[in-house]
């Protein structure tokens, strides 16, 4: 087996050329193990700003198995996308082996995010693990890989400043809104307190936007759905639910739209690898002209309503771009954040990375050395039949000698003998066991380094083909 991951990202890929090739993802990874024999287990992370396809391949020495393996996914990914298989082989970064498990753990512990440190890729990490779970498409080895990321994680947040930064896409979003949204009020706290907000969607995004409204001290929020999931969101989150989004946007400040359900198959989806998404924005130009209009009517003489905030935070846009052009109105998308990401201090994720590290190489030499440990399992079942053999040989030998005095060996005797050959055999064995490990791990590392270079030269393939 051999660990396989296709990544793209916000580093690699503009947030337009991410959206377009994630359309789709949430099929891939049980396309994958359904129809490429080679994969034994996918996991797929797919959040607003990457797209990661993680793999358990039982691939042979020569790595012919990851090359098949790369191309099927990419165009599994095609097919799901509508880009071209070349554009999605490209658009991925392909990695094996050692490389696979330190990226995610990077990716997990936030020091790959837009916003370095950001704790939310953690939870996205375990509920990637908890999808494919659902999908029967995890293995043994993507399990305990995902469960050590998400461990390495944690102790990341525990052992260094990032996790009391309280970095966040959805807090570097609230942050940009509240320059506009507080500028100009009396309030000298900075309270958001009076700031009417819409919520768009009902995920895990919507949660961890209600939490940070409320510890700006925002005491207005409705949520608005177009699955019918508000009335239930609202009731668990003690807001408000938004049956009319119109309506409700009529005397809104700020709007959060982070459904993404442009992103999402329709129920009842085929689940064959197709194009998933639908291309009716959530929230289109019309709508907001015609809520704007509301409040200028309501508003009567009164000067002009507040300018209306909206923050989208989905990677499959839930707001049209042409939002921006309504007068009065500001839109800040994923790209306006990834703009204004905060820098981190060096020092700090210098210490995350050692831990990182350290958790990576911890992973890698215990997952080698399970070929080693199969070896030695291997020598112990050699060595316990040898002693039954010998044992065996040494009771008919004393049941000839007691025969000449009409007796036969009784359990205790055969008790004595099987002691002493198993302490002679097994103090015989420790040599043995150092060798067959040493030789097993070398071997290992040996096959798995012949993998990755097979996968590295299939990636300059690519890029030589590229450049043709």
């Amino acid at each position: 087996m051999v660990l396989l991951s296709l990544t793209a990202s916000h580093r690699e890929l503009d947030l337009d050329a991410l959206e377009r090739l994630s359309t789709g993802s949430g099929s891939v990874g049980r396309v994958a193990v359904g129809s490429c024999g080679p994969v034994q287990g996918a996991v797929v992370i797919s959040t607003c700003n990457r797209f990661e396809l993680y793999l358990d391949v039982d691939a042979p020495v020569h790595g012919d198995a990851v090359r098949h393996t790369t191309k099927h996914v990419a165009a599994l990914v095609a097919a799901g996308s509508g880009v071209t298989e070349d554009v999605a082989a490209d658009s991925f970064t392909v990695r094996t082996g050692p490389e696979v498990t330190s990226h995610l753990f990077t990716v997990a512990a936030g020091l790959d995010s837009m916003v370095v440190g950001e704790r939310e890729i953690a939870g996205q990490v375990k509920r990637a693990l908890a999808e494919a779970r659902e999908d029967g498409t995890t293995s043994k080895t993507l399990e305990l890989l995902f469960q050590t990321a998400s461990r390495t994680s944690k102790r990341v947040g525990t052992r260094t400043e990032l996790g009391a930064a309280g970095r966040s896409v959805v807090s570097l979003g609230l942050d940009l809104a509240g320059r506009d949204l507080l500028r100009g009020r009396g309030d000298q706290d900075g309270s958001w307190r009076g700031v009417r907000t819409v919520l768009i969607g009902t995920g895990s995004y919507a949660g961890a936007s209600v939490a940070a409204l409320r510890a700006r001290g925002c005491d207005d929020v409705r949520v608005y759905s177009r699955s019918g999931r508000a009335e239930v969101f609202a009731e668990g989150h003690d807001v408000e639910a938004a049956p009319d989004l119109i309506e409700a946007l009529a005397d809104a400040d700020l709007v959060v739209s982070c459904s993404g359900a442009r992103g999402r198959r329709p129920a009842g989806g085929s689940g064959d690898g197709r194009a998933e998404a639908s291309l009716e924005y959530v929230l289109d130009a019309a709508a907001v002209v015609r809520s704007r209009e509301r409040a200028a009517a309501a508003a009567g003489d009164e000067p002009e309503p507040r300018p209306l905030v909206v923050l989208d935070l989905a990677l499959h846009r839930d707001v049209d771009p042409r939002v921006a052009d309504v007068e009065g109105v500001l839109l800040y998308d994923l790209g306006t954040l990834k703009a204004h990401a905060p820098a981190t201090a060096a020092d700090v994720v210098d210490r995350a990375r050692r831990i990182v590290d350290d958790a990576a190489a911890d992973f890698e030499e215990t997952r080698l050395g399970r070929a080693a440990d199969a070896a030695v399992v291997a020598l112990f079942d050699a060595a316990e039949e040898r002693v039954r053999a010998e044992v065996d040989a040494a009771t008919a030998r004393l049941a000839t000698e007691l025969a000449v005095r009409g007796e036969t060996p009784d359990e205790s005797d055969v008790d004595a003998i099987a002691r002493d050959v198993r302490k002679r055999v097994h103090a015989a064995l420790h040599g043995e066991i150092v060798a067959v490990r040493a030789d097993a791990l070398a071997r290992a590392r040996a096959e798995e380094a012949a993998v990755v270079a097979g996968a590295e030269e299939l990636v300059e393939d690519a890029e030589r083909a590229g450049r043709r």
